[in-house]
């Protein structure tokens, strides 16, 4: 099963509840990165991860992944026998969304393997209790993303887009970034719609990231990442995504990115792909 990164077009923070919990507008789409989670039956609940970013991960007694498993298997009424295997493509506390997908990707997988007849609406009630960004991967398809995150409107057709993806490597964790931002919250607006690669990109620079500022002040050397994509050779726009510390940059076509890509520095992450409107 695929769980494929995250990616925040645009990301306002409009408000913050009570709670703590910040009200966001934020577009949001997927990309073909993704991690892969396979599911073998077992005589108890386990977890082995591997691949490029396993090791950010040693030491984590109990993810997200593990998290849906459970949550899951007590709503079924069932015991969680399985054995998952993560296998982690997406940077950690990268703005990605990775750990996110891989709990959504989970509730998929084990709701098929294990069959459980859940409605929709309690599948998403239970990625919600999950994390606020669950039901949006669980949902997989571009979104106007409102509330905490839970609340989910499909997004207008998006421009045929290679993007490229660039992380200086260094986690950055969301709840800092949020703590660090200040100023005034932005004003809720109506998106405006756009007719082509032109004026999609148009959109994104308009509404941009609200919490770029505050992750920069966390993480200095994303500035320097933004200001390499922001000058690259046929841009149609650069931003952080998420809390960061992930930035990327937009195409017309693959080649373009690929040259920007290889000018991108040894010691950052880097990745060239496609912008996914729909489920993968």
């Amino acid at each position: 099963m695929l769980a494929p990164a995250k990616i925040n077009l645009w990301l306002n923070v409009l408000g913050r509840r009570a709670d703590g919990y910040h009200l966001l507008d934020s577009l949001v789409a997927f990309t073909d990165l993704a991690d892969v989670i396979e599911a073998a039956p077992s005589d108890r609940l386990s977890l082995t991860v591997e691949g490029p970013f396993a090791a950010t991960l040693n030491g984590e007694g109990d993810n997200l992944v593990l998290k849906a498993a459970r949550l899951l298997a007590d709503r079924a009424g069932i015991s969680p026998r399985v054995a998952l295997r993560l296998h982690k493509n997406i940077p950690v506390a990268a703005g990605l969304g990775g750990g996110s997908a891989d709990a959504a990707a989970v509730l998929r997988l084990l709701t098929e393997q294990w069959r459980v007849a859940l409605p929709v609406e309690e599948l998403f009630d239970l990625a919600a209790r999950l994390g606020a960004d669950v039901p949006m991967c669980l949902a997989g398809r571009a979104a106007l993303v409102s509330g905490v995150g839970e609340r989910l409107a499909p997004a207008p057709p998006l421009p045929p887009c290679t993007i490229l993806l660039v992380n200086p490597g260094n986690p950055l964790p969301t709840s800092q970034v949020f703590a660090k931002r200040q100023g005034a919250f932005s004003p809720a607006r109506t998106p405006r719609l756009w007719r082509n690669a032109a004026s999609f990109a148009a959109v994104l620079a308009e509404y941009g990231n609200d919490l770029t500022d505050a992750a920069v002040a966390l993480r200095p050397e994303i500035a320097q990442v933004l200001a390499f994509l922001g000058t690259s050779e046929g841009v149609l726009h650069a931003a952080m995504s998420g809390s960061g510390a992930t930035c990327f940059a937009l195409y017309e076509d693959f080649p373009l990115a690929e040259r920007a890509a290889a000018g991108v520095p040894a010691q950052w992450w880097r990745y060239v792909g496609k912008l996914v409107a729909g489920d993968p």
